[in-house]
């Protein structure tokens, strides 16, 4: 359920707040107490923007789930992090989602995703960013990804030259 707040959108269940545990965490065995606590999946969502910044990108969200015939406190629960400034909250952001056993990381940004695959191998980790999932060593390549980690790329620090080098062309040709 989502209410509206001086800042926009909160869901009631987003935290901003890390339960204790360590920076490395892992999800309690399947078949323990707390494993079976829940059973509607849950999306972990992660991202170093503020909510009041995020309301077209949580809007898609949970329409792209709907399309696909889930929907937010009916059949799937979403576990928001916002984390706004200072980043370095991620890691212990990234950990309470672990300890809170989601079924899935969404990570919106590099450094969302960097933190996520730090503090789990097992829960799988989907991330949206314009870097070099490879050479961040997030996957092993795009065509395999490999392990827990996959998503989508823009590469856009690697086109930005060649975009420039093909307008300089074009103006010179003029």
């Amino acid at each position: 359920m989502f209410v509206e707040s001086p800042k926009g959108l909160w869901n009631e269940r987003a935290s901003n707040e890390p339960s204790r545990g360590s920076a490395r965490a892992e999800p309690a065995p399947k078949g323990s107490a707390r494993a079976q606590q829940s059973a509607m999946p849950v999306i972990g969502f992660l991202s170093v923007r503020e909510l009041h910044e995020a309301p077209e990108l949580t809007a898609a969200v949970r329409q792209g789930l709907k399309d696909t015939g889930f929907v937010e406190g009916q059949n799937i629960a979403i576990e928001y992090r916002f984390v706004g400034n200072p980043e370095e909250r991620l890691p212990a952001l990234a950990a309470d989602l672990v300890h809170r056993e989601v079924s899935v990381i969404v990570a919106t940004t590099t450094p969302a995703a960097v933190a996520a695959k730090a503090v789990t191998t097992t829960i799988p980790i989907v991330f949206e960013m314009g870097n070099d999932p490879v050479q961040l060593r997030l996957v092993a390549s795009l065509a395999r990804p490999g392990g827990n980690v996959t998503g989508v790329t823009q590469l856009n620090t690697g086109l930005a030259p060649k975009r420039l080098e093909a307008l300089q062309s074009r103006r010179r040709a003029s």
